[in-house]
Order: structure tokens, then sequence, then C-alpha cells
């Protein structure tokens, strides 16, 4: 009697299956996450609540979701991305089918929260997984794919919310889009492993991907960390810029309706322009420095045009409160959005540039809680000026012109985006 023995394959591609798995993670928190701003004004009627109690849901889940950074970075480090990620879409995806039972802007900020804390292992453990299976020349491109289905998730709930909603009801839009991570939740266990361990990567694909020079260490502790500017350099970028992204996915649907008149129908066509050119903006960013990379460029002129043609790119949407054209609106809004995307994308993968992979988990995870925070800052912000104003120019003002201060803090921290020296 003879047993087969297995072997590993002569040739694989498993880091871009990992890198699907990641799209997809993205896709869906996404699609989560977008459902309650295209419901806004049908939830407002219905439930009854205002500008800054609307302002009070959209921050539950921005301040829960800084919550969730201070401890997931840190867990993933340790425990890894498979159990760690796992949990946290389970999490997720419970707390978003729970909307569907709220009542109350109270008892949807609640929901919101939960939201919030599991939605925030999504990028750390994107990101801790890219820098395991990628070398450092192909994380930006990588990133900028899995970064794409922010976009794709947006694209995916304007299409279904607006017919779920039509057809079966609110609740419905919020039970059938979250119960897609739970789906996924099962093919991420069944396919991931870490490369070393993964029983379909070839010898070559596993030499490829860990081409780059070993860690000193398996993990590191916060205190060394926030002791780097290197890490502050990250944070300060995500702080500056996160908000805004937040801005225009909670609030952009609404700004639509209450500004050109348009039913939660009508929204469809204009939203979908948008958050698809924001998909092209993260996959373009992400290639534009890889390949400078590629060209023989440095990693420090690469990550940093690429950023500094991203910021430029977004100041054009100071002028869209100034016009009465929608389409007009939408498309200074779609360069704003595909130009924030591409500066996303380069700015995690500096997190990777400048520290070992054992550490990029909990340098994320720091750099999202300052994102968060930012967030927040900007959620509580836009209720109360658009109640007092009755104007969303601040909030265009402020997001046309942030990038470029961000990009300066970011250098004068970082300058050659040198590796951090962790002992």
């Amino acid at each position: 009697m003879t047993f087969a023995v297995l072997s590993k394959p002569a040739a694989s591609h498993v880091r871009w299956t990992v890198c699907a798995l990641l799209f997809f993670a993205t896709t869906i928190n996404y699609v989560d996450r977008q459902v309650l701003s295209l419901l806004a004004k049908t939830l407002e009627t219905k439930i009854g609540w205002n500008d800054i109690e609307y302002s009070n849901i959209t921050t539950a889940f921005t301040a829960a979701y800084a919550i969730g950074m201070l401890g997931v970075g840190r867990l993933l480090d340790r425990y890894g991305t498979r159990v760690g990620f796992a949990l946290a879409v389970a999490v997720w995806s419970a707390a978003a089918m729970a909307h569907a039972a709220a009542t109350t802007a109270f008892t949807f900020g609640i929901a919101r929260a939960f939201l919030g804390l599991g939605e925030a292992a999504n990028f750390p453990a994107s990101i801790k997984t890219v820098a395991e299976w990628f070398p450092r020349k192909e994380r930006a491109q990588a990133t900028g794919i899995f970064n794409s289905g922010s976009n794709v998730g947006a694209t995916a709930a304007i299409l279904a919310v607006p017919y779920l909603t039509l057809r079966f009801g609110w609740p419905a839009a919020f039970v059938a889009t979250g119960a897609l991570g739970f789906v996924w939740l099962a093919f991420w266990l069944a396919i991931y492993a870490r490369p070393e361990e993964h029983r379909k990567i070839s010898a070559q694909e596993l030499g490829y991907v860990q081409a780059d020079p070993p860690d000193k260490a398996q993990s590191y502790p916060w205190a060394p960390l926030l002791r780097h500017k290197e890490t502050w350099a990250f944070s300060a970028g995500k702080f500056l810029t996160d908000g805004i992204w937040w801005f225009y996915l909670f609030w952009l649907p609404k700004y639509l309706q209450e500004t050109f008149g348009l039913t939660i129908s009508q929204i469809i066509v204009p939203t979908l322009i948008a958050y698809n050119g924001a998909s092209v903006g993260s996959v373009a960013g992400g290639w534009l420095s890889s390949g400078l990379l590629k060209r023989g460029w440095n990693l420090n002129a690469s990550r940093k045009l690429a950023m500094l043609i991203c910021a430029l790119a977004v100041v054009p949407v100071i002028y869209a409160p100034y016009s009465r054209s929608m389409w007009l609106v939408v498309g200074l809004v779609t360069l704003a959005l595909a130009a924030h995307q591409g500066w996303s994308a380069n700015l995690f993968t500096t997190a990777s540039d400048m520290f070992p992979r054992a550490a990029v988990g909990s340098v994320v995870g720091i750099g999202g809680m300052a994102g968060a925070l930012g967030g927040v800052l900007v959620q509580k912000a836009t209720g109360y000026i658009v109640t007092w104003t009755h104007s969303y120019l601040p909030m265009f003002i402020t997001a046309g012109s942030i990038y470029v201060l961000a990009l300066a803090v970011v250098h004068a921290l970082a300058p050659k985006l040198t590796a951090a020296e962790l002992d």
C-alpha cells in the first residue's frame, strides 16, 4: 500500500490570492460602513434625528474605531492575522446586522460603536498581511489593490441599498449587507496561512516573498515605537487626512440630496461615479510609486512624489460649494476621492517602509487611532457647521487644502523615510 506525498507546487502566485482576500474584506468593510450614509435622509424622516444627532451617530463610529485601534495592532502583532482578523470581521458583521433593530438615534449610535470597534482591525490586519506576504518593492501596489476595495464597497452599497430599501424596507439593507462578512470569513479560514506555513506556495515564491532582510524581533511594545519620529510622521498624516475621507463617506450622499434635491434612487449615478473614480486613484497611486521604484528611483522620492501629486490633485475640490452644476461638483469630488485614495495607499506603505514586519500592525494601529481621532473632530465639526451656517463651504476648504500641509508634516518628521532604529 502506498501513500501520496504532499509536495510544494513548482510555481505559484499565492500572494495575489491573499491580496484578493484583503480586497474583498475591505470591500465588505466599506459596504457595511456606507449603508448608513445612503439611508441618512430616509432615517432622518423615519427616526427623526437632526444634523447634530446624525453627527453624534457617526462620531460614535469614529470614536469606537479609535478605541479599537488602541489594542488591535498589538493583538495582531502578538497573535497573528488569521485569528485576529477573523474575530474582528465576525464582530463588525454582527454589529452591521444589529442596525436593523435600532429605533432611535441613541440605539443607532450603539450599533455604530460596535461596528467601529470591529472595523478597526481591517487596515492594520491588511497592512500587516501585505508586509508578511510581499517584498518591499511590491507593497505599494498590493496596498493600492486591497485599498481600492473601499471604493468598490461604497459602489456596491450604492447599487444594493436603494434597491433593498425600496423593495424590502431599510432594515433589510443592514441585514443583507452585514451577512456578507460571514461569507468572507469562511473563505479566509479555509485559505489563509502565513507564507512559511502555506501548503500551496512554491519554494520560488516563498523565496521571493522573504527576499528582504529578516526582522530582528518578533514583536515590539508600544513604548519604543512612540519614541520614534517615524511613528509620529505616519500618525500625523493619518490624523490630518483620514477625517476628510470620512467626511465624503458619511456626508456626500446627504450633501447631494440636500443641495440638488435628489431622491435615494437619484443619488445612485452621481455617487457611483465618485466612488469608482476613487477606486482608480487607489490603484494608480500605488502603481505610480512602485513603478518609480522599479525604474531606479529611491524609496523616499518615489513615495513622496506620488503623495505630492495626490495632494495637489485634491485642491480643486475647494470650488465645489460654489458650483450650481451637480455634475461639476461630482467631477471635483471624484478627483478628490481618487487623489485621497492614491495618497492613502502610499501613506499606508510608508509604515512598512520604515518599520519591520513585526511592528507594522502596531504602527498602523497607532496611526489608525490618530486618523480616527481626526475623524471624530471632522464629524462633530461638520454637524455643527452645517447646523449653524447651513453651508458646507468650510468643510470643502479644509478638504482641499489639508493634504499639502499633511505632506509637509510627514516630510519634516521623516525627511528620508529611513528605517526606524528599534532596539
